[in-house]
């Protein structure tokens, strides 16, 4: 078993202390069992339509998807890959992003970790928004490869030290079920 949690840590060195978590009531697993995740109550957890590989989980506008792959990809395109799990497709929004940091990892337990943050422009509001601050952190090793990207639109993130702490909860939840 991996806790994921042991990069989250890192994000928040030098800044002030965020929120504390929402209690994460309910426990979820992937249905391959590599992996399962926790959330706080009133959160929809589900398979993202046409992609069985993928489940998301939302409260509202806030929300994490998930991408499980068997097997130990490639960290670094698999990362770059997990940058591109965004909530429209790349014609319904702005071509550049804004980095708050990228490709940000290294070693968690007998996997290696990739972390990137960043802000994007959607053409239209999805769930009432248009610029979302995204997360993508990328975990392979013990025989799995997993995406975790978080969304939070720009401005709740901003001003919400209670959205930001549900949305690194549900991250750093996740336990994935590796080989030694």
């Amino acid at each position: 078993m991996l806790a994921v949690f042991t990069l989250v840590g890192p994000v928040w060195a030098g800044k002030k202390a965020p929120a504390a978590p929402p209690p994460l009531v309910a426990e979820h697993a992937h249905p391959s069992g590599a992996f399962r995740f926790r959330t706080p109550e009133g959160w929809t957890v589900g398979a993202v339509a046409g992609r069985p590989e993928a489940m998301e989980a939302w409260n509202g506008p806030l929300g994490v998807r998930f991408v499980y792959q068997p097997g130990e990809s490639g960290l670094d395109s698999l990362h770059a890959d997990c940058m591109l799990e965004r909530l429209a497709p790349p014609m319904d929004m702005e071509p550049r992003v804004k980095y708050e940091y990228e490709f940000v990892g290294g070693p968690v337990g007998n996997a290696r970790a990739l972390d990137s943050a960043f802000a994007v422009q959607y053409d239209k509001g999805i769930h009432g928004h248009r610029s979302w601050r995204q997360r993508a952190l990328t975990v392979v090793g013990g025989g799995h490869s997993l995406c975790l990207a978080s969304y939070v639109p720009a401005a709740l993130w901003k001003r919400s030290p209670e959205a930001r702490a549900a949305a690194d909860a549900v991250l750093a939840s996740v336990i994935m079920n590796v080989r030694p």
